[in-house]
């Protein structure tokens, strides 16, 4: 009896240990960061926030990783490593990207993991996860950026040296050695390299889902290569099938690593034309052999959609371009800030290309301007604008063409250009299938702005202050061509003195940003004191800029040009610009058309009516002449609430002045006129001689008595105001094309431009000699054409035209012996009781019976075009 006892007490002891040892491991666990980044949990945090909060899991920088580099290329070969979490030497190393492509890494003797980057198809920030058991078990995670590899810094690429001759090599007189350089540490701890050619190509059925990108290794050019930094070599003519390949880039690995294999440490090129390696009937007659592919491409562009007509129009000038930063951003080839090395695009000073590619076909639209800003058409020069089947940075989803960053767009546009207009003289064919925008339909974007005590400008110019305390909607708006809206929302603190004490006035200091479920941006100035730099959060963690300018995110790009300049750029062509000036804010939101009449908040409602824009949250409006009070009171209503709140609340000051307070502070009575500081003579004679005659600057100064505030608010009322001019709208005429058998001289062709022609020797001009673009987008005169020979005299129509076929009803007059352009209106076969019209000399206009006589020259000699392309006018007269 007594053993049963003891056994039962055994039994429910360990029982009960049982159960300490489980509910201890679910604490654990509960507590743990392994495969909870990103949680907030029970008792801790795996999420961003908690390092600047101090609330983290003991194991959060074990689990959530941290890597250096953060970047490298997306053709692969970059080699990062963990920088806060330290591993065993024992531990078997394997990354995951994208939860499908694994690579073998290890731990270095400072006990930290290593890993080579993959080569990808994308852009942006891809997730990988971290096994230390040999790919068993993956419980840490991270994130690695990849990027367009043209976008990624030369220190850490080889350099064709002489580029040019690299892609024009077999073409006449291009011949001799090629030289590769690259920088010898720390890409390359050995003393020696291989060099190996990779080709790129895309098979399948176009736009259809076998339609697939591949990279392939073709063959090794040096192996043991002395790592020197640099290679020479004079390229031999590739057989078949390596010379099949056209596009291609260089690889740099070490020499200890088998050559062809992907994923090892390694450095790469720029994609290029293998003119260097093609086949031995290029060198001999290279104009033939591109003449032919050119050929063979222009074939299939004739099967393939057109994509011409979903891409965005080209602004019509050089300010409109570098304005509408929500829709078009600079072209690294041709940066007028970098020097305008245009090589594609000479006469060109810089060229924009648009951000987002077209929706449906993913092409990419491309706009030039020379050195007076007008945009180069193709019809005028070989360095025009030309739109992309592929988009130059790829576009989201990206993976498979014509999507893949930087390839598609060299296949499906680029060696086409050297075939059709480098290495052969036949550029009609590329630019019949990539003509230039010519602008008609382009319309700039509509501008709210913020700055200062905050000054406020609407979409349709009202300008107004507002000087609340809180965070508040800037905008919501409803996105037609996505059924998503679009929310900007600021946050507002106080303003410092000369001497660092608050005063009563505020400034922006936050703007969180999202488009339908894009990720969230916000800009904030850094609380740092240290930094004169802006802070850009991403889903509320600290995105760095450390390495890239340009971030390629969910729905959404940021680029971030200067530590005090972000730009944000949405989907819909929506941008937000954010500058810093002495720890305030300067914001500025671009809105496309397609956004008239779906905005609401304190900028106001986009339909060219600024009479609207003071509204209140409930639907009524204020007057234009409403009191400061008034506008007070409006501006809180747009006061957001924390359910809709985009900000992030990463502090104790930001948690207990914003998530635990008011959104719009109650207790604060800003001020609305200077007053009394106005009659502080030296203040007030030191400011009229910083604002110049700005009376926002002004304002400012003297409410705050900070001549930093104001000279901040000078400088964004200025920044604004160049902003509006350079986004007026232009009124264009369109490409006016150059008569057969002519000249044009004038390539301009907005509104006041006039364009003159000439003819040849032996031809004669009919219609207008000089033509000018009018107000109505129309330009004036009639086409112009030039007519061979001299004119005949006698014309004569031998039948009645109602009733005959057209094509024989003209008679010949055994004098007249010169071809003879005849235009007829309507288009031909004419219309019942039409009558052709024939180039005369001017004289009083006949009036004859409809039957009567015309001479006309032989019918073999005779040309003949429809008046629907060039219309009846008066310098022609009709055959009656």
């Amino acid at each position: 009896m007594i053993q049963r006892k003891m056994q039962t007490i055994r039994l429910f002891a360990l029982l009960l240990i049982r159960v300490a040892l489980f509910s201890s491991l679910e604490a654990d666990a509960q507590n743990s960061c392994e495969n909870n980044c990103g949680q907030r949990l029970t008792t801790c945090s795996c999420h961003v926030t908690c390092e600047p909060l101090g609330n983290c899991c003991q194991d959060y920088r074990d689990y959530c990783l941290q890597i250096s580099p953060q970047s490298g290329t997306l053709m692969g070969g970059t080699d990062f490593f963990t920088v806060n979490a330290t591993f065993k030497p024992t531990d078997k190393i394997v990354c995951r990207f994208k939860s499908e492509i694994d690579i073998e890494g290890y731990v270095d003797g400072e006990r930290k993991a290593h890993c080579i980057s993959p080569l990808l198809f994308e852009n942006g920030r891809v997730p990988f996860e971290l096994s230390t058991d040999g790919g068993q078990t993956f419980s840490r995670r991270g994130t690695w950026v990849s990027v367009q590899h043209n976008k990624y810094s030369y220190d850490f690429k080889s350099i064709l040296l002489n580029a040019t001759k690299w892609q024009y090599y077999g073409t006449p007189n291009v011949t001799g050695n090629l030289t590769l350089l690259w920088k010898k540490s720390p890409l390359f701890p050995g003393l020696a390299v291989n060099v190996e050619l990779w080709g790129y190509r895309e098979t399948g059925e176009p736009y259809t889902d076998n339609w697939r990108a591949e990279w392939k290794f073709l063959y090794t050019l040096g192996e043991g290569v002395p790592n020197t930094g640099y290679f020479t070599f004079v390229p031999k003519p590739a057989e078949k099938p390596h010379s099949d390949w056209e596009i291609g880039a260089l690889r740099l690995t070490n020499s200890n690593e088998s050559v062809g294999i992907q994923n090892v440490r390694s450095v790469w090129s720029s994609s290029h034309a293998l003119a260097w390696h093609l086949e031995e009937t290029f060198r001999r007659d290279s104009a033939a052999w591109a003449y032919s592919k050119c050929l063979a491409w222009h074939e299939t562009e004739q099967t393939l959609p057109n994509f011409l007509s979903e891409i965005a129009d080209c602004p019509c000038t050089l300010a409109q371009a570098r304005a509408d930063t929500g829709r078009f951003h600079t072209d690294y080839g041709c940066d007028i800030e970098q020097g305008s090395l245009c090589t594609y695009h000479p006469g060109a000073v810089h060229c924009v290309r648009a951000i987002q590619a077209s929706p449906r076909y993913g092409a990419g639209q491309q706009c030039c301007y020379n050195a007076e800003g007008r945009q180069i058409l193709t019809g005028d020069s070989l360095g025009g604008s030309t739109p992309d089947r592929g988009h130059d940075w790829g576009s989201p989803p990206y993976l498979r063409p014509p999507r893949v960053p930087g390839n598609s767009h060299w296949l499906y546009d680029v060696i086409s250009f050297y075939y059709c207009c480098l290495w052969s003289d036949n550029c009609h064919y590329y630019f019949l299938h990539r003509p230039s925008s010519d602008c008609r339909t382009y319309r700039p974007p509509k501008a709210g702005a913020t700055f200062g005590d905050p000054h406020l400008y609407t979409f349709d110019g009202k300008s107004f202050t507002f000087n609340g305390k809180g965070e508040y909607t800037l905008l919501n708006a409803a996105v037609n061509v996505t059924d998503q809206w679009l929310r900007v929302q600021g946050r507002t603190e106080l303003v410092q003195d000369s001497n660092g004490e608050d005063v009563n006035a505020t400034r922006f200091t936050a703007v969180a940003m999202q488009e339908g479920d894009s990720d969230v941006i916000e800009v904030r100035v850094s609380n740092d004191s240290q930094s004169d730099s802006l802070e850009v959060l991403l889903n509320q963690g600290v995105l760095s800029f450390a390495e890239q300018k340009w971030m390629d995110l969910s729905g959404v790009f940021v680029y971030k040009g200067s530590p005090l300049d972000v730009t944000v750029m949405f989907s819909s062509g929506a941008g937000v610009e954010v500058k810093g000036r002495g720890a305030i804010l300067g914001i500025v939101v671009l809105l496309p058309e397609e956004f008239t009449n779906q905005t609401e908040g304190l900028f106001g409602v986009m339909n060219g009516d600024p009479d609207d824009d003071l509204g209140i949250r409930n639907g009524s409006l204020l007057p234009g002449d409403a009191s400061p009070e008034q506008l007070y009171e409006m501006g809180g209503s747009w006061a957001i609430e924390n359910e809709t709140s985009l900000f992030t609340y990463d502090s104790e000051f930001l948690l207990d002045n914003y998530y635990h307070a008011p959104k719009h502070d109650p207790d604060f009575s800003p001020v609305f006129t200077p007053g009394r500081a106005s009659e502080n003579d030296s203040l007030h004679s030191k400011t009229v001689e910083l604002c110049q005659g700005d009376a926002f600057c002004k304002f400012d100064t003297l409410v705050t008595g900070n001549f930093q505030v104001g000279n901040a608010t000078k400088f964004f009322h200025e920044n604004y105001n160049k902003l509006v001019g350079s986004l007026e709208q232009v009124i264009a005429c369109g490409f006016v094309e150059e008569p057969k058998n002519g000249k044009k001289e004038g390539i301009f062709y907005l509104a006041g431009a006039t364009v003159n022609f000439t003819c040849k020797a032996n031809y004669i001009l009919a219609g207008s000699a000089h033509r000018t673009c009018q107000a109505d987008g129309q330009w004036s005169g009639k086409q112009t054409f030039c007519v061979a020979g001299k004119m005949p005299r006698r014309l004569k129509i031998k039948q009645d035209l109602r009733f005959q076929d057209w094509t024989k009803l003209i008679s010949c007059s055994p004098k007249e012996t010169e071809p003879l352009l005849i235009l007829f209106h309507p288009p031909l076969p004419p219309a019942l009781g039409t009558s052709p019209y024939c180039p005369h000399p001017p004289r009083p206009p006949l009036h004859h019976h409809p039957r009567s006589p015309c001479r006309l020259p032989r019918m073999d000699r005779i040309r003949m075009q429809s008046a629907a392309d060039s219309p009846a006018n008066s310098d022609w007269e009709p055959c009656l």
